[in-house]
């Protein structure tokens, strides 16, 4: 499947912006699955300086410098990019829960690096008793990996409800569990304290997903979403892709952008400014599919 990708973001400010700094995370990365055909980016004003480079977990970033004064910034992603198929994994023959973390003790250093990265908890994957509970309903330590894994993706579809006015970017991972609402970003984290409290390596993935209106409606232009998901790492398998908001295992319609160990790894935009004030964002996304 071939999709054009279209993500504009518009920021105005109530007071000008004399300088500002911007990380861009919008930029596809490649995948086994995935080939970028084309991609730009137009950025307005335009930066007095700008670095193109790859951050830490391997991501195209894009630093800005803007220090010509202005009231708005707007950042217009646009990509062509091919997605095809992913191997099936046989989930029931993947290692144990409980053998995942000795085996990556004994594996080569290089891996090791690799994967332990995506171990530790962080900002928004927090460890607490309610979550360790929650997670041993799926993760028993003699369960394969991969088979306990979508068990728990689909027990978070089934016992969460999507609520996009119940949570916001700062919403810590706890909330979510006890309000059982949230996004897709929060069921992510939620997947990802879980699956970090077994000692099992996951990752977030950043991304897109193909949306189909309701039979007989146009589809509304710029009313797609940014998306979220998990990895999660077997020795066999390597990662393999889980969406918790879904309750599915992302196929051709899923669209990868970056990786990291959480929202904050790879927010699509971040930065500092002097001045501004009180600010509006407007987001406007199309995720076309053309072959």
């Amino acid at each position: 499947m071939i999709f054009d990708i279209s993500h504009k973001t518009l920021y105005r400010y109530g007071a000008p912006v004399s300088q500002s700094r911007h990380l861009i995370h919008l930029s596809p990365r490649p995948f086994e699955w995935q080939t970028t055909r084309r991609h730009s980016l137009l950025i307005e004003p335009a930066p007095t300086a700008r670095i193109d480079s790859l951050d830490y977990f391997g991501n195209p970033t894009t630093q800005l410098s803007i220090d010509d004064e202005h009231v708005e910034f707007v950042i217009h992603a646009r990509s062509t990019i091919e997605v095809r198929g992913r191997a099936s994994v046989a989930l029931a023959k993947s290692p144990r829960v409980d053998a995942i973390f000795g085996g990556l003790m004994g594996a080569n250093l290089q891996l090791d690096l690799d994967v332990l990265r995506f171990l530790s908890a962080s900002r928004h994957t927090m460890p607490s008793p309610a979550l360790a509970a929650y997670a041993g309903a799926s993760l028993t330590p003699d369960r394969a990996v991969l088979d306990a894994a979508w068990d728990l993706t689909r027990r978070i579809f089934a016992d969460f409800t999507f609520d996009n006015t119940s949570t916001d970017v700062s919403t810590p991972v706890a909330t979510v569990l006890k309000q059982r609402r949230g996004v897709c970003q929060d069921f992510a984290h939620l997947a990802l304290a879980c699956l970090r409290i077994a000692r099992i390596p996951a990752r977030y993935v950043s991304g897109y997903l193909l949306t189909r209106p309701p039979e007989g409606k146009p589809k509304l232009k710029g009313a797609d979403a940014s998306h979220a998901w998990i990895s999660v790492w077997a020795p066999e398998s390597g990662w393999v892709d889980f969406d918790p908001t879904n309750g599915s295992m992302p196929g051709p319609e899923h669209i990868a952008i970056a990786h990291g160990r959480d929202y904050d790894d790879v927010a699509p935009i971040s930065g500092v400014l002097l001045g501004g004030g009180k600010h509006t964002v407007s987001v406007a996304v199309d995720v076309n599919e053309t072959a």
